[in-house]
């Protein structure tokens, strides 16, 4: 199976190409975002705000890395459970959100608001932390430093490997357990 090439921002006519279980790799500026986070980013949403990034057709990625080794960009890069996110999310996807990287289960309201939004949900391997950092050219603090691990950072990624885990059409890569 061929690897869909994908670069950020993503358009709403990406989104709509994707299908779940497509595998892909996604080059481009990536935002991490963690529980904390998400929390505030909302906070500032609902207050009208000024966010630290625009977030039209942005992705974010469940990541807090841990520190960059000695001439290196970025620790281990592995995801956090993405359902942690869940009660942020769709206020995310509101705003212009195109993309979410993770692992594991989205709930309903996620997978619904993935589909009003047009938005996806990418999955990546937990547990390959270390090889996901290979893929990341370049990392920066952009807000919240206080939450040091959960901090927001921009990353530049160069063929993310990632697969479709829930499509704008209400799909999942993941078997039905219900």
């Amino acid at each position: 199976m061929d690897r869909i090439k994908l670069h950020t921002p993503l358009s709403e006519e990406d989104v709509l190409a994707l299908h779940a279980s497509q595998q892909v790799l996604l080059s481009g500026t990536v935002y991490t975002a963690r529980d904390m986070a998400h929390k505030r980013l909302c906070e500032t949403l609902e207050k009208g705000g000024d966010l630290p990034f625009d977030l039209r057709g942005s992705v974010i990625y469940y990541l807090g890395p841990s520190p960059a080794a000695p001439g290196r960009v970025i620790g281990s890069a592995g995801p956090t459970t993405s359902s942690r996110m869940d009660a942020f999310a769709p206020r995310l996807f509101q705003a212009g959100v195109k993309g979410a990287i993770g692992k594991g289960y989205r709930s309903s309201e996620v997978v619904e608001s993935l589909k009003e939004n047009r938005a996806v949900h990418l999955a990546v391997t937990g547990g390959a932390g270390a090889l996901l950092a290979q893929k990341i050219t370049s990392c920066e603090i952009i807000a919240y430093e206080d939450l040091q691990a959960e901090a927001v950072r921009r990353l530049n990624v160069v063929d993310l490997p990632l697969i479709v885990a829930y499509d704008a059409y209400g799909k999942s890569a993941y078997p039905d357990v219900s």
